[in-house]
């Protein structure tokens, strides 16, 4: 299978497949609404706002399974993000992203880029803590740890980059830039 053959819903419960990204670069991210990594989402439409005409899409993929963070029904969360940043990038349907109610499109994303770690820093430190006392064997599965883990598919519908929450947001940009 490709990145090209998933569906997911958008936050009206609309089909969308993902067939209608080809050839984009394709940055796909589960987000939370009231989590310390909610900023990001100001990072994620500068780039958006950015890069859209050269070829950029941002699916942002609500979740509510790291600490209930995403409470809000799917109006209530795109009205937060609207409100608050503005966001014009394509948002879905809240849904998982681990366990046995994963969408299929994370069971595959983590298939081609699992956890490699959440790099050094403070908050690299205190998120290690935090989920070897949750997990003490988290660092070997490949599942999503926090909320804004960050996947990039090339134009190619290659899935080539995983971006864990603490990775910088220049870092990021700098890498979908290469890219378009």
């Amino acid at each position: 299978m490709s990145i090209y053959d998933y569906f997911v819903l958008d936050c009206s419960g609309n089909d969308i497949s993902l067939e209608k990204f080809r050839g984009k670069v394709l940055l796909i991210v589960n987000t939370a609404t009231g989590c310390g990594f909610t900023p990001h989402y100001e990072a994620l439409e500068n780039m958006y706002e950015a890069f859209h005409a050269e070829g950029l899409e941002i699916l942002d993929i609500p979740c509510n399974q790291f600490a209930n963070q995403t409470p809000g029904s799917d109006e209530e969360v795109h009205h937060f993000c609207q409100l608050y940043y503005h966001t014009q990038f394509e948002q879905m349907k809240k849904s998982c992203v681990n366990g046995e109610m994963e969408l299929p499109l994370y069971h595959y994303l983590k298939s081609k880029q699992p956890f490699k770690g959440f790099g050094e820093g403070k908050v690299a430190d205190m998120m290690n803590e935090m989920l070897a006392k949750i997990d003490p064997d988290y660092q070997n599965n490949p599942d999503i740890k926090w909320n804004f883990t960050k996947f990039v598919v090339n134009r190619e519908g290659e899935v080539v980059a995983r971006f864990e929450p603490t990775a910088d947001m220049e870092e990021v940009k700098a890498f979908v830039q290469s890219l378009l």
